[in-house]
């Protein structure tokens, strides 16, 4: 059903990297969320006032946040799917997070208002009255919710949205309060015991802990969080899969809204090999990126040995020193300035994210491994800071 959808409302719905298609998908779904939730919102707060449940209000409280979660939503996507312009030449796509966060504000500000009916409900409870249109109506928003939830999901999940994803998970724990104010109910149908208030309570406390999860979620790509090991490793291999890059290295990924990805990365290549010829690779490199994944690569060129058999020993003795260190670090731009008194052995470490050992110890450390090895060999280290999920293999001469 949800394809049938998708296709009779959202042009051109396969090509899912066009920014208009994605939009499309994003108000899409925000509609079919508005009109959801203002049915389930109306429906209930009219069968709460008039049998007078504070927890089935709330309930439709929370349904009426959602129809405005989801209208917060359509607004983020119709702006998000702007172009880039002067004064904003990455794109517009980031408003989708910021959404989130006003999505997330508006279901905790609602959360605290509800805690606070409840209380006076507990404190002053009321005699409820029990009718089957009570239950009608909360198992129809039961079903409703869990197809929602689907729906959002599976949308999200199409189009990379944390926004759509972050609707599905409210939608699924919106079936969980309803399931607790329906048994609420039956409660008091069986037993004469109001526990309205608690319920509503209840509901409202999950209610707080959803904007609180959805607030924590959008936060993560707004900081900067690390890329999937996934993604990142696609990257490497399709780069490494080229004629002539002998291994890579540096690689950094940003993120500038779903599927907006700017990379930079160092490739190396044989320094005997025709420099013209080495450019034109990278260029294709970057065109095949931009054309086939929609990432904008930027790729700087670093020219190394391979065919001298003493840098070629000096550079795997230093790999082995180091690895023995910890097994995650690697080694790379390494070079030998030979002196008349002493030898430099020139490279980058790079450090992976949460590595305990201080940088002064670390570098200390390699530096008294190469001297046992001989005296007259001098480290000269750079500490390179890991950005991805991942590490590349190191190139054995």
């Amino acid at each position: 059903m949800i394809k049938f959808l998708v296709k009779r409302f959202v042009r051109d719905y396969e090509n899912v990297r066009d920014p208009g298609v994605r939009e499309s998908y994003g108000i899409f779904g925000s509609i079919v969320g508005i009109i959801a939730n203002a049915v389930l919102s109306i429906g209930k707060i009219a069968v709460g006032t008039i049998f007078n449940s504070i927890s089935i209000i709330a309930d439709g409280v929370n349904n009426l946040s959602d129809a405005g979660s989801s209208v917060v939503t359509l607004i983020g996507f119709k702006i998000s799917g702007k172009p880039a312009d002067k004064e904003h030449p990455f794109g517009h796509a980031r408003i989708e997070y910021l959404t989130g966060l006003a999505v997330g504000a508006i279901i905790i500000l609602l959360g605290v208002e509800l805690i606070k009916s409840s209380f006076d409900k507990i404190r002053n409870p009321e005699q409820l009255n029990f009718s089957w249109v009570m239950v009608f109506v909360l198992i129809l928003s039961i079903i409703i919710k869990l197809w929602l939830s689907y729906f959002n999901y599976k949308l999200g999940e199409r189009i990379s949205s944390t926004a759509m994803k972050a609707s599905a998970s409210d939608a699924r724990n919106d079936v969980i309060s309803t399931a607790a104010v329906l048994i609420s109910v039956f409660i008091f149908k069986i037993t004469g015991y109001t526990i309205d208030g608690y319920i509503g309570m209840l509901v409202a406390l999950f209610i707080l802990y959803s904007g609180i999860s959805i607030l924590k979620d959008i936060l993560n790509p707004l900081l900067g969080e690390m890329p999937e090991p996934d993604f990142i490793e696609s990257i490497e291999n399709k780069i490494l899969s080229y004629e002539g890059i002998i291994n890579i290295h540096d690689l950094v990924v940003h993120n500038y809204g779903p599927n907006r990805y700017f990379a930079t990365v160092h490739a190396e290549v044989d320094a005997n090999e025709d420099i013209l010829k080495c450019h034109d690779v990278i260029d294709n490199i970057e065109r095949d990126f931009a054309r086939e994944l929609d990432i904008n690569l930027v790729i700087h060129l670093d020219p190394v040995i391979t065919d001298d058999k003493e840098t070629n020993h000096l550079r795997n003795l230093t790999e082995k020193i180091v690895k023995e260190i910890d097994e995650r670090l690697s080694i790379h731009d390494f070079r030998v300035v030979k002196g008349e008194t002493h030898t430099n052995l020139i490279f980058d470490v790079l450090v992976p994210v949460g590595f305990e050992m201080k940088i002064s110890e670390l570098v200390n450390s390699i530096e008294k491994n190469i001297q046992k090895e001989d005296r007259h060999y001098y480290a000269v280290v750079t500490i390179d800071r890991n950005y991805v999920s991942t590490y590349i293999n190191d190139m054995k001469l």
